[in-house]
């Protein structure tokens, strides 16, 4: 493809063009995703390399009824290169270190041009009730996944709102 051997200045004026038809494809004014309950995203003030997202547990997982926030942060190689996402609320999961880190393919090799936010956000609200514990970064939280009572126990004296 002859985009990817873009100069780095159309690349970031590309990206910036991406965010904004992210933006105004799937957000309203206030960032709510119409027809995605649960998830929703914005840029923070007038940075749109800068979003804040907020993810809602799904139902019928331990997560059910707990509201997540995340970071968004959109490299200058953007869409070819995958943004940072982080966990600002803490997160007590089997894929989340205690720094809010994730571990999840698409936002490192398995990355594609093609993913945008609302998909970025989807896939991390369905890791929550599936995590991998293949490939775990806490190693607690893995362990005590496989006894779900104990673990949504675990979770709920720990989340903080």
């Amino acid at each position: 493809m002859a985009s990817q051997n873009m100069d780095p200045a159309a690349a970031a004026a590309s990206s910036t063009a991406a965010l904004k038809g992210s933006e105004s494809g799937g957000t309203s004014a206030r960032g709510s995703m119409s027809g995605n309950k649960g998830i929703s995203a914005f840029p923070e003030s007038d940075n749109l390399f800068k979003w804040v997202g907020t993810i809602d547990g799904a139902q019928g997982t331990v997560y059910e009824g707990l509201r997540y926030r995340l970071s968004l942060e959109f490299p200058a190689g953007y869409p070819y290169q995958a943004p940072h996402v982080k966990f600002v609320t803490p997160c007590f999961h089997p894929n989340v270190d205690e720094h809010g880190f994730i571990c999840l393919d698409i936002l490192k090799d398995k990355w594609s041009a093609l993913y945008d936010v609302r998909s970025i956000l989807l896939s991390i609200q369905s890791l929550l009730g599936e995590p991998n514990n293949e490939s775990p970064l806490n190693m607690v939280a893995a362990e005590l996944w496989d006894d779900q009572k104990a673990f949504k126990a675990h979770l709920h004296s720990t989340f903080k709102k």
